[in-house]
């Protein structure tokens, strides 16, 4: 009997199979027809005042070097669009094109990079990489990725950092040794003040609740973090268009990493999209607030199944 060949070893003989088993591991994301779900979403330009397509963001950032998509995290539609947008965008500017991402930790871009190269099992991206655990939202970003060698920038702070600033504090990072630094902006980190601090203080219930200073701290090292390995890939990088997936506070009304990112590359120009799956928003959405949230706003329909 013919042996048959490993997996690994088809997919090298055989670029077409290796085309049609991504295509595979996507069909699910695709369980409702892209005609279907395109009733299920509406996307405004705050700048222009009137409803766009995808098409029309990706053209805009002909003028733009990062576009951060500010999502829910298990907003099905919204995981939908970022897919679409990527594609999109890999298309439109070929070869110019990353991913950037908060679920992934600044420690693990060399698990990411040797995953992306196939180097290593997916089994050992999910385990060595710490993966969020609704992975599966974002798998297929990173297949699109692997299939069409786009970079991924692993961009958030390690965890074990972020809760060590919220039980010591910003000057509790000084202890650490090269290493661990390397994975982290340039000490001391800025803590910002003024109308993003009055949101966070907002958000976690009052000043009362939050004890202190640390949990600020830990969300500017967060924030801070990720608007520096932004920048770093921007600066290597030149003429690519990046695509930042992280939760919508992170972007709001371009503070949180955007006005980070300012701090590291003033000169970066950036684009920003809100996404929002809100019963009150979605029929009658009230722009005196949404309009100052971000350059594009989308609007998901809130009947539909969220993904956790």
């Amino acid at each position: 009997m013919k042996e048959k060949l490993p997996i690994n070893q088809l997919l090298a003989i055989n670029p077409i199979m290796k085309k049609l088993i991504f295509l595979l591991l996507i069909l699910p994301f695709y369980a409702i027809s892209q005609d279907t779900i395109a009733q299920h979403y509406k996307i405004y330009s705050t700048s222009r005042q009137k409803q766009v397509s995808v098409d029309d963001i990706v053209n805009d950032m002909a003028g733009a070097d990062v576009l951060f998509f500010g999502e829910e995290h298990n907003d099905s539609t919204g995981h939908y669009l970022e897919f679409e947008l990527l594609k999109k965008l890999a298309g439109k500017y070929p070869d110019k094109v990353a991913l950037s991402m908060e679920m992934f930790e600044t420690d693990c871009q060399t698990v990411l990079n040797e995953y992306l190269k196939g180097l290593i099992r997916e089994k050992s991206l999910i385990t060595d990489a710490r993966t969020w655990p609704n992975y599966k939202d974002y798998r297929p970003l990173i297949e699109l990725a692997k299939t069409n060698n786009l970079p991924v920038n692993a961009a958030n702070a390690p965890s074990r950092y972020t809760h060590m600033v919220s039980a010591g504090g910003l000057n509790s990072l000084l202890q650490l040794d090269a290493v661990a630094k390397s994975y982290l902006p340039p000490l001391p980190i800025d803590t910002t003040t003024g109308p993003y601090y009055e949101k966070f203080v907002n958000i976690m219930g009052g000043h009362a609740v939050m004890g202190g200073m640390q949990m600020y701290q830990a969300q500017n090292l967060w924030d801070a973090t990720m608007g520096w390995s932004i920048a770093r890939f921007y600066k290597k990088h030149k003429n690519y268009k990046l695509l930042q997936i992280n939760g919508g506070f992170h972007s709001e009304e371009h503070l949180g990493i955007v006005s980070q990112l300012k701090k590291y590359a003033p000169k970066a120009r950036v684009a920003t999209i809100a996404v929002y799956s809100d019963n009150n928003n979605y029929d009658d959405p009230d722009w005196s607030k949404l309009k100052l949230m971000g350059d594009y706003i989308i609007l998901t329909d809130p009947k539909l199944s969220k993904t956790f």
